[in-house]
């Protein structure tokens, strides 16, 4: 199997601001899920870029370009803040009103964790750069350095090779959510896994 040489690096420890690269991922990886608001990804890109917390955010570099993104957020700092005036800004007044309503219970509310507690979230890689260890270099790094005693994460079930990845790495189910309006979203279930890590 080819080796290639991924460097992982945290976006709050950079000079250079790195969230448009950042974003460019998000966008990449979420692409289906942000269709609904529109096609056009400099747009996309433009407007999450401003809604990123840098403090949580990892990035993954091959070949000198940022190709993974993994956020790793705790009961403090969620991936993104969705800011409704910004997605109106960018996506019009009904649209922007609209995703405002979808996305931010899924981001800006506070997590039920405890302290020791992280939630995985927004993994995500180019299409260029997948089935290239991204995913699993980011995984590796966070579990290496930060200090959490638990990581939690949710997949849906249609992603395999994302349950297949966090498998390997040792997370386990503790929990399975039917989704409602299933058929219309392509997924049966959101999978919840945890991961307990002996104090380092």
């Amino acid at each position: 199997m080819e080796s290639y040489e991924i460097r992982v690096r945290p976006m709050r420890g950079v000079k250079e601001d790195v969230s448009r690269e950042v974003a460019a991922v998000f966008v990449n990886g979420y692409e289906k899920d942000l269709a609904f608001l529109s096609n056009n990804r400099e747009r996309l890109i433009e407007a999450f870029q401003k809604m990123i917390c840098t403090d949580v955010f990892y990035f993954a570099i091959l070949e000198g370009d940022i190709v993974g993104i993994l956020a790793c957020s705790n009961n403090q700092k969620r991936a993104l803040t969705i800011d409704k005036s910004i997605l109106r800004e960018y996506f019009g007044f009904v649209k922007g009103s609209m995703a405002y309503h979808f996305m931010k219970d899924e981001f800006n509310k506070k997590l039920p964790y405890q302290d020791d507690t992280a939630y995985i979230e927004c993994v995500a890689t180019t299409v260029k750069a997948r089935g290239k260890g991204i995913s699993t270099a980011l995984m590796n790094y966070v579990l290496e350095t930060e200090n959490y005693h638990r990581y939690t994460l949710e997949v849906v079930d249609t992603n395999e090779v994302a349950c297949r990845l966090y498998k390997k790495l040792g997370f386990t189910e503790f929990e399975r959510k039917k989704e409602s309006f299933s058929k219309l979203k392509g997924f049966t279930h959101r999978i919840y896994m945890e991961l307990y890590v002996a104090n380092k």
